[in-house]
């Protein structure tokens, strides 16, 4: 086991006591004005946080989504769980699963049921991009000329499962399975929680499921349809819209990508509902593959780097992002279900920077 050496703390400001900000942060990105944003696995929004001081965010600013993209449901959660930022869009993945209901510890029948019950909420099938300028989520906006450029909003098209990609993984030979039983994540169900873009390049990191030990991440392309309507491209093997890549994460999922340089930092966990190691890995090369992939477990290709710290019930490790700090190249974690002494106050929580070695983003 080698433990990830902590460089130091980013302190998170909220303009208000919010309870879902503080303990259901599940993405993170930011953008060239400085802007830090995140996602909560619960809620409709986005939250805008900008530098006050060193290490210190505020300033905070909701944007609520349905004010750019058209949500199934607006009262109905996203269930966020990615967040990237590549030339002046910002990028969101919903987690695409199925969720059981929780037993409410009051009625001894009335729970029993409960755990047969398991529902699809349309709001979670979504793979969105939202322009940013200045700090701002915008509609749409064009840049001057000589370029005359134009960036709008956009969603994957959808369908009545969800979208595009859930049809297209119907039929497929190692997925399908997992979308026609309707198997709930954590409990190695289709879940997404990984989420870099580059170029034209997508990534989708699957906490589950997870096969014989190996973790998968899909790899898409997309084209504007028509205004607001992104389609896939068929770039896999077959004429496939996707590419699939295995790694040997020995049985772990994936909760989170980042692009550095031509590699993927990938930070993996526990698929069920269980607490386990975090670990942090680097896919090396990950931007130059145009084929299927299979990496195995201490290859070349796959790096381990370091095990985030273990704490019991808490620190629930779901967002990644690159930040230097200290004049060293890191990796910032948000996360989930925090333990308590990361909560500063009704409206503060701290979050933590990792020095990563090799930095080339």
């Amino acid at each position: 086991m080698s433990e990830g050496f902590l460089l130091s703390r980013l302190l998170v400001r909220f303009d208000a006591p919010d309870d879902v900000l503080l303990t259901n942060l599940s993405a993170v990105a930011l953008t060239p004005d400085g802007s830090l944003w995140l996602g909560a696995d619960e809620g409709t929004g986005l939250e805008r946080l900008s530098p006050i001081e060193s290490h210190v965010y505020g300033h905070h600013q909701h944007f609520e989504l349905s004010n750019f993209i058209p949500l199934n449901n607006p009262e109905e959660e996203i269930d966020i769980e990615g967040l990237d930022y590549f030339d002046s869009y910002l990028w969101l993945v919903g987690s695409h699963s199925l969720k059981r209901k929780k037993p409410k510890g009051k009625d001894v029948n009335s729970d029993i049921k409960r755990l047969t019950e398991i529902k699809a909420e349309k709001n979670r099938y979504l793979l969105a991009r939202i322009p940013v300028k200045n700090g701002q989520l915008l509609p749409s906006f064009s840049t001057a000329e000589p370029n005359n450029q134009e960036f709008r909003a956009a969603v994957l098209e959808t369908s009545p499962d969800g979208n595009q990609l859930i049809e297209a993984l119907k039929t497929d030979e190692h997925l399908g399975l997992f979308i026609s039983t309707p198997l709930p994540s954590k409990e190695n169900g289709l879940d997404i929680e990984g989420l870099a873009v580059y170029e034209n390049k997508i990534f989708l990191g699957l906490r589950g499921p997870v096969l014989r030990g190996f973790a998968i991440i899909l790899e898409l392309e997309v084209e504007e349809k028509e205004p607001g309507v992104l389609i896939l491209k068929n770039i896999g093997e077959n004429g496939k819209p996707y590419r699939k890549h295995f790694l040997e994460l020995k049985g772990l999922g994936i909760r989170e990508l980042c692009v550095q340089g031509e590699d993927l930092i990938i930070l993996a966990g526990p698929t069920m509902d269980l607490d386990g190691i975090m670990k942090v890995y680097r896919w090396k090369n990950a931007l130059a593959q145009s084929s299927n992939t299979i990496s195995y477990f201490n290859s070349e290709a796959l790096e381990f780097l370091f095990d985030l710290p273990f704490c019991l019930d808490s620190d629930h490790a779901e967002g990644l992002e690159l930040f230097n700090s200290l004049g060293q190249p890191g990796l910032l974690v948000v996360y989930d279900s925090p333990n308590s002494k990361r909560i500063v106050s009704e409206r503060e929580i701290l979050t933590d920077i990792f020095r990563l070695s090799n930095f080339s983003k």
